[in-house]
Order: structure tokens, then sequence, then C-alpha cells
């Protein structure tokens, strides 16, 4: 240890981290190859993380003093490296494969209700299943059912695709006056409620549907107005005496849809907004335009921007290369019928289908 510093070493790769950093945090600091998905840690909220169980890792090697493995995979947004810890993510099979579980866990009761919720294409659940998940579930039960509720006057309570990650209830107890909602009951009937409906109103309860990765708190003045990859968002900011006023302003066309907190690459707000700029403020004249918005996480919202540095999403070209044939550019190219009759590929298609008449004509 030098300086202060410990040394760890992630999937291959080494780096320096301050004593009391934990696992997530220096592989963050590597970069996205190495960083594990997190669902519930949301690092500008104390204490949040441990929940999901989304970003479990291998300690292969406990510390340079004690090189034994730890015996369970370990939550890496609580556990704090140590020096010479060696953390085994993406390259262990074990890994993988608990992943494919909790995918299917948090997917138990989630209604599956993507094309009409107004969080697809940013939420972390898609995400997270398209790329740790498997194509198929286990599961067989009926699933469990909520009524939507109003806890707030512009915010919206889905929970029935609530995975109970307890970002919004830290963001209540840190950011606002008074939290008036939180986890009610216990165990596989545990939720999110309030104890009076619509009894959520302070000026930074929208943050709430911010820090939520799935679509259980949605914006009520955005619904079913747009999907996010059609809009355009920018970046901007007013002076404010709530907050600092810097914001993405979403367009759909020259209307302004919604109005959220800057996100950065871990889709985390960084600062966050009061109601006023949020709900109230959804005129062009309200802001300064500074610029079109950087979105520099690997999804959806990248789409249709047909910018230069737009990011291909990684994951898709490794589904596509495990799941897909590549095409052998250098075979011959037959114009005839006779030829593509004659060819390998023409034969397999007869024999899976045997029904298939377009060419025996």
């Amino acid at each position: 240890m030098e300086g202060n510093k410990f040394k760890v070493t992630i999937d291959g790769i080494e780096t320096e981290v301050a004593p009391g950093t934990t696992i997530l945090q220096a592989a963050r600091q590597i970069g996205p190859e190495v960083a594990p998905p997190a669902m519930c840690y949301y690092k500008p909220l104390e204490k949040s993380g441990g929940k999901c169980r989304a970003c479990l890792v291998k300690v292969a090697q406990g510390s340079a003093k004690d090189t034994r493995a730890m015996p369970k995979l370990m939550a890496s947004c609580i556990t704090q490296v140590q020096d010479g810890m060696v953390v085994e993510n993406y390259t262990n099979e074990e890994v993988v494969e608990t992943r494919k579980g909790i995918v299917e866990f948090l997917l138990l009761n989630h209604p599956l209700d993507c094309p009409v919720c107004d969080q697809a294409g940013e939420c972390s659940l898609q995400d997270f299943a398209f790329k740790h998940g498997t194509e198929a579930q286990r599961f067989e039960e009926e699933r469990r059912t909520y009524e939507r509720e109003d806890i707030g006057d512009k915010i919206q309570l889905h929970m029935n695709r609530c995975i109970l990650c307890y970002r919004c209830v830290h963001t209540a107890d840190q950011i606002t006056d008074g939290r008036c909602h939180g986890v009610m009951y216990r165990g596989d009937h545990a939720e999110i409620s309030t104890y009076i409906s619509k009894a959520v109103d302070n000026d930074f309860s929208g943050n709430m549907i911010d820090v939520c990765p799935v679509g259980a708190l949605t914006d009520k003045t955005f619904r079913f107005k747009n999907r996010v990859w059609f809009s355009k968002p920018v970046d901007a900011h007013r002076d404010c005496d709530k907050c600092s006023g810097k914001v993405h302003l979403w367009y759909k066309g020259d209307e302004v849809i919604r109005v959220t907190g800057r996100k950065n690459q871990w889709g985390e707000v960084d600062e966050f907004i009061c109601n006023t700029c949020r709900f109230d403020k959804k005129e062009t004249a309200d802001w300064v335009i500074e610029g079109p918005a950087k979105m520099q996480r690997h999804s959806v919202l990248s789409a249709n921007k047909y910018r230069k540095d737009a990011i291909k999403p990684e994951y898709a070209l490794k589904h596509a290369a495990q799941n897909y044939k590549q095409i052998d550019d250098s075979r011959p190219y037959n114009k005839s019928l006779e030829e593509v009759k004659e060819s390998e590929d023409y034969k397999a298609l007869m024999d899976k289908n045997k029904e298939f008449k377009l060419l025996n004509k």
C-alpha cells in the first residue's frame, strides 16, 4: 500500500482507490466494462444499496494478507475493498448465472407492460434484463397486483412495477422536509405507500421520479405524451432560489414535454431539482438553452440522434454475436434458380419446412 491507497484487481484490471471505497465504486473508476449493474445503489443517496443483489461479485482473494476467497458472492455496493483484493465480475461464470436468477426474481411480480410504460427506454430493469436475463421464465403463479395510487398531485405510484429498491424512501428522507411515505408491511406483503393518499407534497418530491429505476413512480404531467427516444433532450439552466436550476429539457417538436434532473453515465442525478423547475417551468422562454444533452449511457436514449459519437450498446452487439450466424461474404452468389436449388442452404430450408413450395413451382 503506497500513499494510503489500496490496490484492487477487478476482472484482471488493477486500480488504486482510497480506503473505504466499495468494490462497485472501484469498478466504476475503471469503467463500464467491469462495473457491476446496480438497481438500488445510488451514489448521491447515503445508505443506499444492499437491497436488490444485482451487483453481486466473486471475491477471489480477500486481501494481500489473507489470500482466501470469500465463500459467498458479495454485494459490491456495500463491500469495501482491501489492499490486494481480487474481484471477479463478468469473468466469473457463477456471477453471470446468479444474475440470471436475480433478474428472474425481480420480474416475478412485474407486469411486463413495457409497451405502455412511460419508463420504457430509460428503465434500468429493462437494461438489466436484456443484458443478464434469460428468454424464458419459470414463474407460473398469479402475479401480485395493486391498484394505481396518486401519492401527490403530480406523482402516480404503480406498485405492480416496484422492485423495493428504497431509492425513493432515501430521497424523501434526505432531501425533503418530512417524509410522508415509506415501505409498509413485511416480507412478500411489503409495498411502497402513504398513510394518507396524496400526502406527498413538498418542493423536492419530484426527485423520487428521477431516482426510481423502473416505472413505479411516474410523472403524471408526462404520461403517454411521447417515447423518450423520439424526444429531443437539451441541457438548460435558470436562476432558481431553491435548487441549482440545471436540468434536461425534453422536447417534442417545439413543446417542452417534461423536465428532469441531469443524469451522469450511471443514470444518477448529481444535483436534485425543485418541483418549480420540474413541473411549472415548461416554456422555452423560462430557460437558458446550453445545447444538446449528451446521452452517454448504453441505452436506447442515443437512438435517432444521428450523432457521430453515438454509443452503440455493447450488450446488443454481444447478443447478436452469440445468437446470430455470421454471414460469409466470401461465398459465391448464385444467380440462377437451379443453382439456388442445389445449394446447401436451400436443402436445409426444405428439410425444415416441407410445405415451402415457392421455388418448386
